[in-house]
């Protein structure tokens, strides 16, 4: 009987062992291929940020984001500094921005932007709502700031994101792990600005943010970042 005892404690005990040894194996895996799929710096000339501007054709893919958690640099777009021209930003129901309403048009949903008419106002308050922006080429988007209207206590407290990379193609909603459409989190009062990364980021030509929740009213001034790469 105690001969017995003995070999089932050491059949337990080799099948522990080789139980970690498997563990062991598959974790050294993971990290190889991982390891494998890093990325490598390829820019030339210094230290100035460049942008991944290498897209492989026919294929929404962007040299460097397959092997990257989360892009290593950020530029804004130009919302803020005006670089973005007015005719980039639309909105649903545009065309009926007319009156008090023409001085709240899209074009106004500008990062920090002072003054009357600070802001995107959306005329109507629902989740059919949104405001587009035209890249003008394909980019790497990597995050999204946004604020509320800077003279009244009105913003967006959280938001769903779309993409395209051809206006011929179907809007693609940004997903989160799970599969479900991602809900970012907006704002808590109408000055501080709320970032969101986008991990991965978004390869596309369109981007709408479309509303989700709101306080008093749908009300936005936002920046996109683009992803940046640099040489260490």
């Amino acid at each position: 009987m105690a001969l017995y005892v003995q070999r089932f404690t050491l059949s337990l005990l080799l099948l522990g062992v080789n139980v970690i040894i498997s563990i062991q194996a598959e974790e050294v895996a993971a990290s190889e291929a991982w390891t494998a799929r890093s990325c490598k710096c390829d820019c030339e000339g210094g230290e100035t940020p460049t942008e991944f501007s290498s897209i492989v054709t026919g294929s929404p893919k962007v040299r460097g984001v397959d092997c990257m958690p989360e892009c290593p640099y950020h530029k804004p777009l130009g919302f803020e500094a005006g670089s973005v021209s007015p005719e980039q930003i639309t909105c649903s129901n545009q065309e009926q921005y007319t009156g008090w309403f023409s001085s709240w048009v899209p074009s106004k949903a500008r990062l920090n932007s002072e003054g009357f008419g600070c802001a995107w106002l959306s005329k109507f308050q629902d989740n059919s709502q949104w405001v587009e922006i035209d890249l003008m080429e394909v980019q790497l988007v990597s995050g999204i700031l946004t604020q509320g209207r800077c003279d009244a206590d009105e913003w967006i407290t959280k938001y769903s994101v779309q993409y395209r990379t051809d206006e011929k193609l179907n809007w693609i909603y940004y997903k989160d792990q799970t599969g479900n459409n991602r809900v970012f989190y907006g704002n808590s009062d109408r000055s501080s600005s709320v970032q969101n990364l986008l991990r991965p980021p978004i390869v596309a030509h369109f981007i709408r943010i479309i509303p989700l929740g709101w306080h008093t009213r749908i009300a936005l001034r936002l920046e996109l970042l683009l992803c940046m790469d640099k040489c260490k």
